[in-house]
């Protein structure tokens, strides 16, 4: 990604971000310093017509996650969706839109504004490029963690597990293989596949890497564990497997076991809820 001048800015609700819309920001912030100007919930309320699914603060918290953007400003007041709403201390140079929310006043409005304006064509947001990795800690001091799971539908609890465990060190995820997944969790899962479900872990600021698994079972991480050799191994209380631990204890890897918990002032949010089976 070329660092330049720009102040580029996206603005839009986002509610229920998937990858589509990550792929959105990661070509956005192509064009230099990427601010989200991110509705409220009775701003987007309004454009909707109905109401958000998830609400402003938690839509916030997983914004400021992904590794493409700069900052992001809840935005209360907005007169029009074609023009941009006046945030302090920010000053824009390009506004991005996709090609569905693209409009001939948005386009007027910049050239008005002497803004830039950049459409982002639905053929450009196909597939799930590698994102730019974190780069490791030069003097080894940092401890390598890992984690695996299925993350078959991306959430707030799936950021705050990142959070977490990544301060306790360099954070590499193993994502599970589809296969693997249908095996043991059957027919139907994952509703997304390994790349997409693999992109969305990357995408996170926490995430150093993330690779898919190349085992099987409950240990199909069991390759990957080989190669990073983690000091650490840690799981959230719907992870936590006697198989884990015997491997983990039999290689002198640090087992830890986290509580599922969210973010402070956030719903606690379930895959299996938000998928629907």
């Amino acid at each position: 990604m070329k660092a330049t001048s720009d102040t580029v800015v996206v603005s839009v609700g986002f509610d229920d971000i998937r990858s589509q819309d990550v792929r959105f920001l990661q070509e956005a912030a192509r064009f230099g310093s990427l601010h989200v100007f991110l509705w409220d919930d009775e701003l987007l309320r309004s454009v909707i017509e109905k109401q958000p699914k998830f609400p402003e603060q938690e839509r916030l918290y997983c914004l400021q996650a992904i590794r493409f953007v700069h900052k992001v400003h809840l935005v209360h007041n907005l007169s029009d969706t074609d023009m941009l709403p006046n945030v302090p201390d920010v000053k824009p140079t390009v506004w991005v839109v996709t090609e569905y929310e693209h409009t001939p006043q948005k386009q007027d409005y910049c050239q008005t504004n002497n803004l830039r304006y950049e459409v982002i064509k639905q053929q450009q947001l196909q597939g799930f490029p590698d994102c730019d990795i974190i780069q490791s800690s030069t003097d080894g001091s940092k401890k390598k963690v890992l984690v695996t799971g299925s993350f078959d539908w991306f959430h707030s609890g799936h950021v705050r597990f990142f959070e977490e465990v990544s301060e306790l060190g360099e954070l590499y995820v193993v994502v599970g293989h589809d296969a693997n997944i249908k095996a043991l969790k059957g027919p139907g899962h994952p509703k997304f596949g390994e790349q997409e479900r693999k992109y969305m872990v990357q995408s996170i600021r926490y995430v150093r890497q993330a690779l898919i698994s190349n085992g099987n079972g409950w240990l199909d991480a069991e390759p990957e564990i080989e190669r990073i050799k983690p000091d650490i191994y840690a799981v959230n209380e719907d992870g936590d497997k006697p198989i884990k631990r015997q491997y983990c204890r039999e290689h002198g890897i640090e087992y830890i076991v986290l509580k599922r918990l969210p973010k402070p002032g956030l719903q606690r949010r379930e895959s299996t809820k938000l998928r629907g089976f």
